[in-house]
């Protein structure tokens, strides 16, 4: 599971991501800051981030978290027995990659996911052959190099690309990347920027899937915490000396406030801020683009498909339950696959039941594997759009994004009211580590100030 696959490695300037929290502390003030306070709002990895480096510089902070337990969008459902991660599963390439160190001191295990090994099938249950799998992958990716000399700042990626390649719009393997390669990493076809849909740097190295839980990531930062949990924030007053933070009908107050909630609920207004956010800042907002993606989690009594890491399938309708991880690779005794459905076709399997997903997924399985193959027993899905703590899964550079725009996120306002989060990191934008990096940098200006 290769996200920005097609991206061209290149130097990467990791700055402060290679040295490790603890060591860029030690680099400033020696002596702990006392009598300065911060509230946090949100208990993901970039808020948890941001508040033990300031912690461990003897801030007085303050976590707030609209749910139940922390982690954000890292989240893991344990309650068939395996891990099912509903946000992220994937390291996506472990070198020098802060969450590989982070995995390893949180006592997760991981798998390494191998993308070669891979069936493709088409409708029928055809079986394609690796070496046309492969070529039409290949071309892909040598169109991705070159087709933003053809963008346009008003045009999308699927108006772009089948302007100058019609012969693919109906071609359902070419599709099938379209969606897994483009969809799942970005957005929607129809909203990704043909100018920007390779903007984003990667990590080198193989990527490895979790395989007891992400969330012990967060559970590890959030270790010794001040967290305080269903407190829904609706309104940030930074108008005064102190900020003042409305949560649940209580008003905590603190010197500094890092907002680290999802781009989906600040496009959703659920947070007051008083004053209004700057111009740019509400811009930014608007500008950056929100994707959808679920994941579903089916286990059987018995395994009947292919010993290999990934099951793909090539129907009519490209988002829809395409791509299947074999979760059995890494977990021998669960009999288990996991699919995803993206961008539109994925925000309408939030109105259907249970039943209707296991009925679309079995059409597609069967088709692949005979239709005497039975249902399964059980099934885990997610609902990130309608999910009133992230309306959304991870930000895209949409058409009309440009690229400051997410550094404008990322912009402090009156040295009170900072921001964190995946959608403010702009080199690692939609990706955990880029969640966790910007909760560092946000911790670090505050320190900086004093």
């Amino acid at each position: 599971m290769i996200r920005r696959k097609f991206i061209k490695k290149g130097f990467i300037n990791l700055g402060a991501v290679l040295i490790s929290p603890s060591i860029i502390t030690s680099c400033k003030k020696d002596d702990p800051i006392v009598g300065k306070s911060v509230i946090v709002v949100g208990a993901g990895i970039s808020g948890l981030a941001a508040a033990r480096q300031l912690k461990d510089k003897g801030f007085e902070v303050t976590v707030l978290e609209s749910q139940e337990k922390v982690g954000g969008r890292l989240r893991t459902n344990n309650s068939l027995g395996v891990a099912f991660d509903e946000g992220a599963s994937w390291i996506h390439g472990i070198n020098s990659n802060p969450i590989t160190d982070l995995a390893q001191k949180a006592g997760m295990n991981t798998f390494h996911t191998v993308d070669e090994d891979i069936l493709s099938y088409d409708i029928g249950g055809a079986l394609r052959s690796e070496n046309v799998f492969n070529n039409a992958e290949a071309a892909y990716f040598d169109i991705l190099e070159t087709l933003m000399s053809n963008g346009s700042a008003t045009k999308s990626f699927s108006t772009v690309f089948f302007e100058k390649y019609p012969q693919y719009a109906n071609d359902r393997l070419w599709n099938f990347f379209l969606s897994t390669y483009m969809t799942f990493d970005r957005g929607d076809l129809d909203k990704t920027s043909s100018l920007l849909y390779n903007e984003g740097e990667e990590f080198d190295g193989i990527e490895v899937i979790s395989t007891n839980g992400f969330d012990l990531i967060p559970k590890y930062l959030a270790t010794g915490l001040a967290v305080q949990l269903n407190q829904r924030v609706t309104m940030v007053d930074y108008s005064q000396e102190k900020v003042k933070v409305t949560h649940n009908g209580t008003i905590s107050e603190a010197d500094y406030a890092i907002v680290t909630v999802p781009l989906g609920v600040l496009k959703q207004n659920s947070i007051q801020f008083v004053p209004d956010l700057p111009a740019i800042k509400q811009t930014a907002i608007e500008k950056i683009g929100m994707n959808c993606v679920n994941k579903f989690l089916l286990t059987w009594d018995t395994a009947f498909w292919d010993d290999v890491q990934y099951i793909t399938y090539t129907p009519e309708i490209r988002d829809k339950f395409n791509y299947f991880v074999n979760v059995k690779k890494f977990h021998p005794s669960v009999n288990a696959l996991m699919t995803f459905a993206y961008a539109n076709y994925g925000r309408q399997t939030e109105i259907m039941t249970d039943a209707q997903i296991i009925e679309e997924i079995m059409v597609h399985l069967r088709d692949i594997y005979g239709s005497n193959i039975p249902n399964p027993t059980n099934i885990l899905r997610t609902k990130w759009n309608t999910n009133i703590n992230s309306f959304g899964s991870y930000s895209f550079t949409a058409v009309g994004t440009e690229m400051r725009h997410f550094e404008d996120l990322a912009a402090e306002v009156n040295n009170k009211l900072f921001f964190a989060g995946e959608h403010t990191e702009v080199d690692y934008f939609s990706t955990a580590h880029g969640a966790y990096m910007s909760g560092i940098r946000e911790a670090e200006k505050i320190i900086d100030l004093q």
